[in-house]
Parts: structure tokens; C-alpha cells; sequence
């Protein structure tokens, strides 16, 4: 959400926007590898172009899963922005089309990523240690 309110903020366009929350991470550090859908979309994306706006792709699992449901609603084409991009844990090949930075493998949080829901509120993004969370 945090992304998404900055990023709305440098538009120079008023473009309609909606959310939708997906997870695909418990309460560790790695996905669980299966899409949970917190909150769809409240708008109909038929015809429409889409923008994803996306705090970070990591695997590539979850943006597939995403462009691939929006493409199956119709949509008439999406493309995506990422803040960050993390290209070595990368498992699906996704097509990011707008990436704010490319960051090593480590776990992020703060600016609305959080670690087992703690974290998010930060207001700037800072690499959890290994100590904090186990590995």
C-alpha cells in the first residue's frame, strides 16, 4: 500500500485505481507457494489497461499468478512497476516493465513488507538480520 500511495502521488494523470492483496508468505521468510487472495478488486478490468504497481517481485510466483488472473478478466493489457526487484531469487520468469531498484538476496522490510506482520510500519526499508528470524 505504501508503494502505491507514493507512487499515486507523482501521477500527473488522474487514473482510476483499485487493490487487490495477495500473499503468498506465512509467517516465515520463504513463500509457501500458494497465492492467498486477501482482498480482490472491486472494478471490472475487462478492456482495460492495467498497471500493477508492486512493492517487490522475489520469486515471480505471485505477479505470474496476478498477470495471468488479470489477463483471464480481460484485461486489455498489464504492465508492471516493482520498487524492488530481486532477480536472484527469481523462479518464474515475470517481465517487469518499470523497476525502481534491483536489491541483493536478502529479506526486506518496512515501508509497508513486513516479517511475520511486524515491521511494515517503518518508513523506510531496511534488511532484517538472520538473527532476527532464524536462518
Amino acid at each position: 500500500v505504501n508503494t502505491l500511495a507514493v507512487f499515486s502521488q507523482e501521477l500527473s494523470v488522474n487514473a482510476p485505481m483499485d487493490f487487490m492483496s495477495l500473499s503468498s508468505y506465512g509467517s516465515g521468510t520463504q513463500t509457501s507457494g500458494q497465492i492467498k487472495v486477501r482482498e480482490d478488486l472491486s472494478t471490472d478490468v475487462r478492456g482495460k489497461d492495467i498497471l500493477i504497481v508492486e512493492d517487490i517481485v522475489d520469486s515471480g510466483r505471485t505477479l505470474d499468478w496476478l498477470v495471468n488472473e488479470l489477463k483471464g478478466r480481460g484485461a486489455n493489457s498489464v504492465k508492471v512497476f516493482a520498487l524492488l526487484s530481486k532477480p536472484a531469487r527469481r523462479e518464474v520468469d515475470v517481465k517487469i516493465d518499470y523497476t525502481g531498484f534491483e536489491i541483493p538476496d536478502a529479506f526486506v522490510v518496512g515501508f509497508g513488507m513486513d516479517y511475520d506482520e511486524r515491521y511494515r510500519n517503518l518508513n523506510s526499508i531496511a534488511v532484517l538480520k538472520p538473527s532476527v528470524y532464524g536462518n
